[in-house]
């Protein structure tokens, strides 16, 4: 099982969860470059200019670890770096799996993803004026669940502890994507797990995806907010496992 975290988010982010499934699974974490403890001298700003850098990183991984019948668990834009790479070489996965996940962020005629451009184009310019307001701002309404406060406070943190340069651009190349042609690409068996209430991916996203991706799985979990991974541990672990063993979600 390999998991991806999302935007200003680590791989510790996964601690909750994958500890659940190391006795059937080889566990893989990882930081994308920026993130975490990773190599920032590493990052190219021509190859992670879209979501297909990370895209290569993924499958670069797996090349390097000799990785077969992946089972990829993706965290918001990681759930889309996820179907791209699945696209890109479908024989090393076996199941993607895709936590919150948005094709689009950005209203489009006809499709709702939460947004509209000025609000993203607002987002972008606050980052680059007060990146330590926004990430406090951020935190908590990506989270949700105020009487956690720790919750959003962990997440404020880990963006605050985020290169501002990388995570501003990084922020601009996940709000602006549109990978809605992708969808009837993926040709993996795959899962959708929507949560109830979340202020990134509301309901419509997650319909959409089920959708337009060939044979998936949608699961709306009661947890809110967008990180039910650290929100809802027991819940997404228990969504995870009823899939793989082949019980019905949604």
């Amino acid at each position: 099982m390999l998991f991806a975290h999302g935007f200003g988010c680590d791989q510790n982010m996964w601690r909750y969860v994958y500890p659940a499934f190391e006795n059937d699974y080889k566990i893989v974490l990882f930081d994308y470059v920026g993130s975490g403890k990773s190599d920032l001298k590493a990052y190219n700003a021509e190859r992670y200019g879209d979501l297909n850098g990370y895209a290569e990183d993924v499958l670069d991984i797996i090349s390097e670890l000799g990785l077969r019948d992946v089972i990829f668990v993706g965290h918001s834009v990681s759930s889309i770096v996820g179907i791209i790479a699945a696209i890109k070489r479908p024989e090393v996965f076996s199941k993607v799996i895709l936590v919150g996940p948005s094709p689009r962020y950005i209203n489009d005629d006809g499709y709702v993803g939460g947004f509209e451009k000025k609000d993203i184009e607002e987002l972008l310019d606050t980052m680059d004026k007060n990146y330590i307001g926004w990430a406090n701002f951020l935190g908590p309404a990506i989270m949700k669940n105020p009487e956690r406060p720790e919750l959003a406070a962990e997440l404020t943190e880990s963006f605050c502890s985020t290169d501002p340069v990388i995570a501003r651009r990084f922020a601009e190349v996940t709000f602006f994507s549109d990978n809605r042609r992708d969808l009837s690409k993926l040709n993996v068996p795959s899962l959708i797990m929507q949560c109830s209430e979340d202020i990134i991916a509301p309901l419509e996203v997650g319909n959409y995806l089920h959708k337009n991706i060939p044979g998936s799985t949608l699961k709306v979990m009661n947890a809110t907010g967008h990180c039910p991974h650290m929100s809802a541990p027991e819940e997404t672990i228990s969504v995870i496992k009823d899939y793989l063993h082949g019980f019905s979600a949604n």
